[in-house]
């Protein structure tokens, strides 16, 4: 009996002290490069160029994920899971592009997603439109308490292969498209206070111009003042 108690006891150590599996870490973005004009795509016919993304290789990761919207349409591609840090696809001459990679591990259901970086895949431009500002405050369906002035802060990133950008025009209501128009700002500042109600929702976006006239939609963000 007491050899049974004893070897029970040692199976229970051993399951007690495995290590639990850990979760997959973000990968790191290499190629195409953040906010760049990709050059290197191999020409396939007028339309479309086969480019080569790149990643570096995440602890804990299994597998990768290729995610690449095309930022015009709004329309996503998700590629098969690869053990490869790299994958070609075809793409869209003169058309911009956000992409990401999720990492996987296959002993735990946790993901990790990368940045997200935009760039334009090279046609017969001359001139490109900004790419569309990146929400960084409140996070779309966040909630927020207003500070002792009853605003909160809403910050964006903006971005322009020509480096010509000119303007941004912050958009604040309280309906799912947001038209009221809260300030128009230079590209030095990505950072504003509104004044908000508590208890509401709240729908914004900003549109970026640049110097020759073309402007990009960030798209529309939501967030709750809970006081």
């Amino acid at each position: 009996m007491k050899q049974k108690l004893s070897l029970l006891l040692i199976i229970l150590l051993i399951a007690c002290g495995k290590d639990s599996p850990k979760p997959p870490e973000a990968a790191v973005l290499i190629f195409p490069q953040k906010n760049s004009e990709c050059i290197t795509g191999i020409s396939l016919n007028n339309t479309s160029s086969q480019v080569e993304f790149r990643w570096l290789a995440a602890k804990y990761a299994d597998t990768y994920q290729l995610k690449f919207t095309n930022v015009l349409t709004n329309s996503s591609v998700t590629s098969a899971p690869t053990e490869a840090l790299s994958v070609r696809v075809p793409l869209l001459k003169g058309v911009p592009y956000q992409w990401t990679i999720t990492t996987q591990n296959n002993e735990t259901q946790e993901i990790a997603i990368s940045e997200a970086w935009y760039f334009y895949n090279a046609g017969t431009e001359t001139t490109f439109p900004p790419f569309p500002a990146q929400i960084n405050e409140p996070l779309s369906g966040a909630s927020v308490a207003r500070d002792l002035n009853n605003e909160v802060t809403l910050g964006w990133t903006g971005a322009d292969v020509d480096n010509d950008i000119a303007t941004y025009d912050v958009y604040l209501d309280t309906v799912a498209n947001p038209q009221l128009l809260l300030a128009s700002t230079s590209i030095s500042i990505t950072e504003i206070p509104a004044s908000v109600a508590a208890d509401t929702i709240y729908y914004w976006r900003v549109v970026t111009t640049d110097r020759e006239g073309n402007s990009s939609d960030s798209g529309t963000y939501s967030f709750r003042v809970i006081r």
